[in-house]
C-alpha cells in the first residue's frame, strides 16, 4: 500500500511503526457553527482511509479533535449572550449528527481542547525548560522558531523568505517577540473570555499546541499518520511538528496526508460570495450518502468542484449501485435453487477480478475514483449475469461482494427499508387493484399522485417497488 507523503512529496510504501497497528490523527473542526462541505471532505476522505486500513487487517487508533475554545466560538457566545461552552457543546452535537449522516465512523477518541489544558501547560513548560519557548512580560508564551533547525520541512518554506514576509505583517503587541516568526503557545485572558491558570498568566492556549498535546496523549510521542486539509500544512501542521519534536525528541509523524481544496461552482467557498454551503443544507436536498459518493468520485489530492449538476450526477450514479444491490437481494430471495452451478462458480471466480482492481486502486494512494470504477464494473457484471434462474448462492455472493466493497468506501449498497405512511401504502394497494381491473387511467392518476408526494413506483416481475424521488 502506497500513500503520498506531504513531508517527502512522494508516494511511499506504508510501513506502520508497530506491526498490525495504525496510529492516526486527523485535525477536526472548530465548533462555532454547523459544519460546511469544506469540513466534510477531510472527514469523509480520512474516514475512508481508516476503513481501508481496517479492511486490510490493521487495528486503527483514530483520533480526531474538536477545537472548543477559539476566538470565533467566543464571538458567537457574546453575540448570543451565552457561554462559550454552550456554543461548543451545541455544535459538537450538531457536527456528530452530520457525520452520522455522512456515515463517518465515530473516532476512537474525540478529545476536546478545553479538557486537555493541563497537558498543554505541561508541554509548554517542557518547551520553556528546554529553551524552545519563552514567556513575554505580559504572560504570553512564544515558541522560538529559529531554534528548531528543521522548521519548514513539511511546507518546504524557506525561513529567510518567511522572515521577510513577516516583517510586513507586524501587528500590535508583537514587538515583544524575539523574532517575528515566533508563534504563540499561551496567551493572556481578555475580559469576558474563558481562561485557565498557568505559571505565566491566567489565559488560554494557542491553537497549534492543542493537537500536539492530544496526539501525544492518545497516540504516543510518534504516530503513523497525521492528516487534514491542505490549508493546515502551514502554519498549523508545521508548528505542530516544531512543538512535538522539540518536546519529545522524536519524529512526530511518519506520514502526512492532506486533501485538496473544494470550490463551489468553480469559486472559492465564502460567505461574502453567497456560495457557502453547510452539510445540513445539503441534507435537505440529498441523502448525505450522495455527498459522500460525490467526494469519493475524485482523488483526494485533486481540487474538487461542487455544483448542483455534479451532485445530480452523483445521485444517479449511486442509484445504479443501490438498484443493482436491490435486484441481487430480490433474486437471492426468489431463487428456486440454493447452490451455485459450475458455470456460476466460474463467474464468481471472474468477479474476484473486480475486487482485485478495487484493492489495486486503493493501494495506490487511496484512489477512490478508480475504486468506484471497479465497483461499477461489478455492478454491470451482476446486472448482465444474474437472472430469475440464478441460484441463491450466486446472487448472494455477488451481493456480499458489492456490499463489502461499498462498505470500505462508507457507502451503503443496501438501503435501509423505510416504513411508508398508511396513506401511501393504501394508494399503492389501490393502484395494484386498479391495474388488475385494467383501470389504467386510475392507476396512472395514483402514480402521479405518489410522485407528487416524492414516491417513485417501478413495476417489476417481483411486484411493485418504490423509492424516494
Amino acid at each position: 500500500m502506497k500513500l503520498f507523503n506531504t513531508l517527502t512529496r512522494r508516494k511511499e510504501e506504508f510501513v506502520p511503526l508497530e506491526e498490525g497497528k495504525v496510529r492516526m490523527y486527523v485535525c477536526g473542526p472548530t465548533v462555532y457553527n454547523l459544519i460546511h462541505i469544506g469540513n466534510a471532505r477531510p472527514m469523509i476522505i480520512f474516514d475512508t482511509v481508516r476503513r481501508y486500513m481496517e479492511y486490510k487487517g490493521y487495528e486503527v487508533n483514530y483520533v480526531s479533535n474538536f477545537t472548543d475554545v477559539d476566538d470565533k466560538i467566543i464571538k458567537k457566545a457574546i453575540e448570543e449572550g451565552v457561554s462559550a461552552q454552550e456554543i461548543s457543546e451545541r455544535y459538537i452535537a450538531e457536527c456528530k449528527k452530520d457525520m452520522d449522516g455522512m456515515n463517518v465512523k465515530p473516532a476512537t477518541t474525540n478529545p476536546q481542547a478545553t479538557q486537555e489544558i493541563d497537558g498543554m501547560i505541561s508541554m509548554i513548560q517542557t518547551l520553556v525548560d528546554k529553551g524552545y519557548a519563552y514567556p513575554a512580560a505580559d504572560g504570553t508564551v512564544y515558541f522560538r522558531v529559529k531554534k528548531f533547525k528543521e522548521y519548514g520541512k513539511l511546507s518546504h518554506k524557506n525561513l529567510d523568505d518567511l522572515q521577510s514576509g513577516f516583517r510586513s505583517l507586524q501587528v500590535s503587541g508583537e514587538d515583544q517577540k524575539e523574532d517575528p516568526l515566533d508563534f504563540v503557545l499561551w496567551k493572556p485572558k481578555k475580559e469576558g473570555e474563558p481562561s485557565w491558570p498557568s505559571p505565566w498568566c491566567d489565559g488560554r492556549p494557542g491553537w497549534h499546541i492543542e493537537c500536539s498535546v492530544m496526539a501525544k496523549k492518545y497516540l504516543g510521542d510518534e504516530i503513523d499518520i497525521h492528516a487534514g486539509g491542505e490549508d493546515l500544512i502551514f502554519p498549523h501542521h508545521e508548528n505542530e511538528i516544531a512543538q512535538s519534536e522539540c518536546c519529545n525528541d522524536k519524529i512526530f509523524a511518519k506520514y502526512w496526508m492532506h486533501n485538496a481544496f473544494l470550490n463551489i461552482d468553480n469559486r472559492k467557498m465564502s460567505k461574502s460570495l453567497g456560495n457557502f454551503r453547510t452539510v445540513r443544507e445539503i441534507s435537505e436536498q440529498y441523502d448525505l450518502q450522495v455527498l459522500r459518493f460525490f467526494m469519493l468520485n475524485a482523488h483526494y489530492r485533486s481540487p474538487l468542484n461542487f455544483s448542483a449538476d455534479l451532485m445530480e450526477a452523483a445521485k444517479n450514479a449511486l442509484e445504479r449501485i443501490t438498484d443493482a444491490a436491490a435486484n441481487l437481494k430480490d433474486r437471492k430471495a426468489a431463487a428456486q435453487t440454493d447452490t451455485a452451478t459450475d458455470a456460476e462458480k466460474e463467474l464468481l471466480a471472474q468477479a474476484q477480478e473486480f475486487v482485485k482492481k478495487f484493492e489495486e486502486a486503493m493501494d495506490d494512494d487511496f484512489n477512490t475514483a478508480d475504486a468506484l470504477a471497479a465497483i461499477f464494473e461489478l455492478v454491470k457484471f451482476a446486472n448482465t449475469n444474474v437472472s430469475e434462474t440464478s441460484s441463491a448462492e450466486f446472487a448472494g455472493s455477488l451481493l456480499d461482494t458489492l456490499v463489502k466493497l461499498c462498505d470500505v468506501l462508507g457507502l451503503k449498497a443496501v438501503k435501509t427499508e423505510e416504513i411508508l405512511d398508511k396513506e401511501i401504502e393504501d394508494l399503492i394497494a389501490e393502484r395494484q387493484e386498479a391495474r388488475k381491473a385494467k383501470n389504467f387511467a386510475r392507476a396512472d392518476e395514483i402514480r402521479d399522485e405518489l410522485l407528487a408526494k416524492g414516491i417513485i413506483l417501478k413495476d417489476t416481475r417481483e411486484g411493485v417497488k418504490w423509492k424516494r424521488a
